[in-house]
C-alpha cells in the first residue's frame, strides 16, 4: 500500500470517528428536544413542534453532518473496517447519556460496551496490511 493510500486510509478511520461522537451527540439532542415537545393533539401540531424545537432541530442538522463525513470517509476507506468502527456510536451514546442525562450504567450496559470495542478491535486486526 501506498504511503498515499495509507494516508486516504487513516483520513478515512477519522472520520468515521469524527461520525460516531457527532451521531452520537445528535442522539443525545434529540432525546432532550423530544423531552421537550410536551402535548401537542393534533398531527400537524406535533409536526410542527418537531421542526421548532431547537434541540431536535440540531440534532437533526449534526446527523445531516454525520452523514456527509460517512460519505467522504467511505470513498477511499475499506467499507469491511469502517463501518464496524461506526459501532462506536453505540458506546458514546451510552456514555454521554449517563453523564448528561443522568442514567445508569449497570452491568449489562458496560458488559455491551466492552463487546462492541472488543468486536471492533478483532475486527480491525483482521484487516490485511499490505
Amino acid at each position: 500500500m501506498s504511503t498515499t493510500e495509507q494516508a486516504q486510509q487513516r483520513r478515512s478511520f477519522i472520520l468515521v470517528v469524527c461520525c460516531t461522537l457527532i451521531g452520537a451527540a445528535a442522539q443525545i439532542l434529540i432525546k432532550k428536544g423530544a423531552d421537550a415537545l410536551g402535548e401537542n393533539p393534533t398531527m400537524v401540531q406535533t409536526a410542527m413542534a418537531m421542526l421548532l424545537t431547537p434541540a431536535l432541530f440540531a440534532g437533526y442538522s449534526m446527523y445531516g453532518v454525520s452523514t456527509v463525513l460517512l460519505v467522504l470517509a467511505l470513498r477511499h476507506g475499506q467499507l469491511s473496517l469502517l463501518y464496524p468502527v461506526f459501532a462506536m456510536t453505540y458506546v458514546w451514546v451510552t456514555i454521554l447519556s449517563v453523564f448528561v442525562l443522568h442514567e445508569t450504567m449497570n452491568p449489562y450496559k458496560l458488559a455491551g460496551i466492552v463487546t462492541i470495542v472488543g468486536g471492533i478491535a478483532v475486527l480491525g486486526r483482521g484487516q490485511p496490511s499490505t
